[in-house]
């Protein structure tokens, strides 16, 4: 059963940086997964930020494109989340999540890798 844990939240001044962690554990060896980052302000829905594809592909939310980079160290099983310029309106819960994943090898079955966990979240508060 996949486990992620997310850290790196905390509060910084508008323009500052922070850069968040999502260790990830019980992945399987033979899938390949595809993992993203989320976020969710008080009193509105959750939404998507980035995402990172097992073959290095990334996306992001226009709101973050250009501020926000994401990465993965695939020997630590971390995904990364580089947060620069900040603005006030980044203040929000930061969730990681295993999107989608997919059988290495064509012998495995794609539905022994399991995807959709989410981490618990860190805090992310930018002040003006």
């Amino acid at each position: 059963q996949v486990q992620l844990v997310e850290s790196g939240g905390g509060s910084v001044q508008a323009g500052g940086s922070l850069r968040l962690s999502c260790a990830a554990s019980g992945f399987s060896p033979y899938c390949n997964y595809d993992m993203s980052w989320y976020r969710q302000a008080p009193g509105k829905e959750r939404e998507f930020v980035s995402r990172i594809n097992s073959d290095g592909f990334t996306s992001y939310a226009d709101s973050v494109k250009g501020r926000f980079t994401i990465s993965q160290d695939n020997a630590k099983n971390t995904l990364y989340l580089q947060m620069n310029s900040l603005k006030p309106e980044d203040t929000a819960m930061y969730y990681c999540k295993t999107e989608f994943a997919r059988a290495k090898r064509s012998w495995y079955p794609n539905s022994l890798c399991a995807f959709g966990s989410w981490g618990q979240g860190t805090q992310v508060t930018v002040s003006s």
